[in-house]
């Protein structure tokens, strides 16, 4: 049992509360999940996480209903009983705990909350919704009923009609465990045999060399060789971009959005010869790429600087630059769930202007010859095969080179995001004359 600061243990269900109140607030998931994870036990620390990325996760579909089973909206200020209530509804409608526990653990935590004249509103609520659930479900618009916002699933029937039912099942699906095999440290298949000979059931990925799917997900520390570097944590799609990118031995390389640092490590781990550039306009999460850079024992120029306007690197050339552009992240909407609740349709916009001053920043700094892969974690046009296209319009000796992944696009390829495959990524390849 892990002890909370000041030596008290939170009411997991009242964590939880704190943290999705916090998120309905504006706050992402993961900035304020990891601090609430040390403020309960140890052994309900999986139950936290899954309150938290289940609540929001349905959040779409449990506010309607939330709203029609009070007679009032809370006020503001009592944001946390409605975060409690809402992973109450979860609880009940989503999950394997008995009816009565989960309602009376939700009362039961509004005390926890301070918030002791929430337990007859939490109770009533729970208890007419396990009366009225059926009629309240069929109340919900087709958006909701998918638990997605109004204009997400608008979005996607629009750009993917014929693929919409299983981008929407895969959004709503808790996304699998994938490793990275380390290349320099064994094979592959080595790292199955390891993984069958401790009991941990997992299958090699389709379309990454170095992917392995786990059959549940796990702690990280219990993983053979992890510490020493043997396996990362990295969906298989992300994994796909170090190929595309086609580095040659002794290439000086831009990783020119870096952090966390997934794909700098894979480009070091498949050829460490490599002049690597991790660059990253956030300097806290460039901590992240230097941690990850350090476990794995590898090298890289780890440099802070705006890839709009690169101004330290004025006058350098590289033969490949990787740019994991900033994006709505609509393809990864299964492992940030919060994505349903904090993102906006201007969002799209403004990230695609980001994206296209990007491209620009960073078209001067291609060697000759040299190749530039543009990826999002997106499945929307305007961010993906729309940035490229400006672009090209604008960037008129830029060559447009096929990307040969996915759903083909007028400017590239797009994996969709699959219950038990890859996320939903963007590949464009560029290349300079």
């Amino acid at each position: 049992m892990r002890p909370a600061k000041g030596g008290t243990i939170a009411d997991t269900r009242a964590a939880a509360a704190t943290v999705v109140a916090q998120v309905l607030e504006g706050a992402s998931l993961n900035q304020v999940l990891p601090a609430a994870l040390d403020t309960v036990a140890s052994r309900d620390r999986s139950l936290l996480q899954q309150l938290c990325y289940g609540t929001l996760r349905e959040y779409p579909r449990l506010q309607p209903q939330l709203a029609r089973l009070l007679a009032k909206p809370l006020r503001s200020r009592d944001r946390e009983v409605e975060a409690l209530l809402l992973a109450g509804l979860y609880q009940l409608s989503a999950t394997r705990i008995p009816d009565h526990a989960a309602v009376a653990a939700t009362v039961a935590a509004a005390t926890a909350l301070s918030r002791p004249w929430a337990k007859g509103l939490c109770n009533a609520v729970l208890r007419r919704y396990l009366r009225e659930r059926e009629v309240l479900a069929a109340q919900l618009d087709d958006a909701a009923a998918a638990a997605h916002p109004q204009w997400l699933y608008q979005a996607i029937h629009r750009e993917w009609p014929q693929q919409a039912a299983a981008i929407i099942a895969a959004n709503n699906a808790q996304p699998p465990m994938v490793l990275r095999v380390n290349r320099r440290l064994g094979s592959r298949e080595d790292y199955l045999a390891t993984l069958a000979a401790n009991g941990i059931e997992a299958s090699a990925g389709s379309l990454a060399a170095e992917a392995i799917y786990l059959a549940q997900p796990m702690d990280v520390s219990a993983l053979p060789g992890f510490a020493d570097g043997r396996v990362s944590i990295q969906d298989e799609a992300a994994q796909l971009a170090a190929r595309l990118l086609q580095a040659t031995p002794g290439d000086r390389v831009l990783d020119a959005c870096a952090a966390p640092g997934g794909k700098t490590c894979h480009l070091l781990e498949l050829d460490p010869t490599l002049r690597l550039v991790a660059m990253d306009v956030d300097p806290q999460r460039l901590r992240r790429v230097r941690e990850n850079l350090q476990r794995l024992s590898l090298d890289a120029e780890v440099l802070t600087e705006d890839a709009a306007a690169p101004v330290q690197l004025q006058g350098q050339r590289f033969q490949r630059i990787l740019v994991d552009a900033p994006c709505s992240a609509s393809g990864v909407v299964r492992r940030h769930p919060d994505i349903k609740v904090l993102r906006r349709p201007a969002d799209i916009g403004s990230f695609a202007a980001q994206q296209l001053a990007i491209l620009r920043g960073l078209w001067p700094l291609l060697a000759p010859g040299g190749r530039l892969l543009y990826v999002t974690c997106s499945v929307l046009e305007e961010e993906n095969s729309g940035v490229l296209q400006q672009f090209l319009q604008a960037t008129p000796e830029a060559i447009l080179l096929p990307a040969p992944v996915g759903e083909l696009r007028p400017c590239g390829g797009q994996l969709l995001p699959q219950v038990q495959g890859p996320d939903g990524l963007f590949y464009g390849i560029v290349q300079r004359p």
